[in-house]
């Protein structure tokens, strides 16, 4: 059990030093992270967003966002995995029956993880939900349909499912991963975050009892932060990718770089050229640093008192940090090999795989309405939508 944020933190730092090592390797073989995911929820961390009358450490949406930051430096898709987790916690949290806190956060505690089965690819557009709910005539549901790039689903306990019941509104049922009908096939080959088995989930009449029916769709009647706490540790895993290849790019440059013949410098790391380069990309991770810190406390204020008002406060100081981050991320990872030089493009030493994570995980969503919603709020006073996307 993990008790409070300052241990958290700690224990999140010393999980990405010792995952760092081995993460290329993985990602070269792609060797799913069993053991290190195993690892991960053995330390409790998986429990600390538990309210504490729960017995959970119920840490700040800043410590969650630095314990994502800092697994992602080390580890893009080991840190990607259990982003649905937290979102899906949150969820029973937020509108979950008393009933179902009691059963689901002690189900957490006990180290079961959630993972998800959201997406659907083929369908109009993110928020077009085939996958329905049944009633059935003894008070239980029947789930069917197909999700894809059903992120920690294959290591999950419980996955909880986006689906829409009769009267089309949404609703989550969680459904334990040995359900009849229910099946988890790791048929991910995406380019980036190649160890997440992003695969697809299919449901076929899976029986699910009322009591496993969260209504998520009482989230959005109101004030909420169900969006802006997903999108923050999308945000820290961007920031986390920019870190991770930045930390690569100065080890390598100090290391393994000439210098160019013109520079008259005996090392790479006193060419003034690069020393300004290097700068600048510093100053990028500092920013996405600060705008994620900004995001984190905008997110905690809100949660002490949600209006309208915090509520699109937050939204909108997470959207920032997201847009900026995903830029950082993709810009550092490949000016590592500008700084780098040609012996970094060398496929067995898999600097690319920071550019391959960023440029994969940067696609959950476009920046470019993150900052069509930030224009919209500071020119005319839009508050963003509530469709947990901000």
């Amino acid at each position: 059990m993990i008790r409070d944020d300052a241990e958290a933190l700690r224990t999140a730092a010393e999980l990405a030093e010792e995952f760092r090592p081995g993460a290329s390797g993985r990602d070269a073989r792609r060797e799913l992270p069993r053991a290190q995911l195993d690892r991960l929820t053995a330390t409790g961390l998986l429990a600390v967003t538990v309210p504490a009358e729960h017995g959970g450490a119920d840490v700040r949406a800043a410590t969650l966002a630095e314990v994502f930051r800092l697994l992602a430096s080390a580890d893009a898709s080991l840190a990607q995995i259990p982003q649905s987790h937290f979102a899906y916690v949150n969820v029973v949290r937020q509108q979950g029956s008393p009933e179902q806190r009691a059963f689901f956060f002690g189900e957490v505690l006990a180290g079961r993880r959630f993972g998800n089965a959201q997406s659907e690819a083929g369908t109009k557009h993110l928020q077009d939900i085939r996958t329905r709910l049944t009633a059935a005539e003894d008070g239980s549901y029947l789930l069917t349909g197909v999700k894809n790039y059903s992120t920690g689903a294959l290591f999950a306990d419980w996955i909880p499912v986006l689906a829409r019941a009769e009267d089309d509104l949404l609703h989550v049922a969680y459904v334990p991963v040995d359900a009849p009908g229910l099946t988890v096939t790791d048929d991910w080959d995406g380019m980036g975050q190649r160890t997440t088995a992003s695969g697809t989930v299919e449901l076929a009449d899976v029986v699910v009892p009322a009591a496993h029916v969260v209504p998520h769709h009482l989230t959005f009647t109101g004030p909420q932060l169900h969006g802006a706490l997903a999108q923050l540790l999308h945000a820290a895993i961007d920031a986390g990718i920019a870190a991770g290849a930045l930390d690569e790019a100065v080890e390598f440059v100090r290391t393994r770089s000439r210098p160019w013949f013109e520079s008259g410098y005996e090392s790479a790391a006193e060419d003034p050229l690069l020393v300004q380069r290097f700068g600048e990309l510093e100053l990028r991770r500092r920013a996405a640093d600060a705008l994620l810190a900004t995001a984190a406390g905008a997110v905690d204020t809100a949660r002490a008192g949600l209006d309208d008002d915090s509520a699109a406060e937050a939204s909108i100081a997470v959207a920032a940090a997201k847009a900026y981050a995903g830029g950082a991320a993709l810009e550092i990872a490949d000016a590592l090999f500008e700084v780098s030089g040609t012996r970094s493009a060398l496929d067995g030493l898999n600097l690319h795989r920071h550019w391959r994570d960023a440029r994969t995980h940067t696609l959950h969503d476009p920046a470019r309405w993150k900052i069509q919603h930030l224009g919209r709020y500071v020119l005319n006073g839009t508050r963003p939508p509530r469709h947990g996307l901000l």
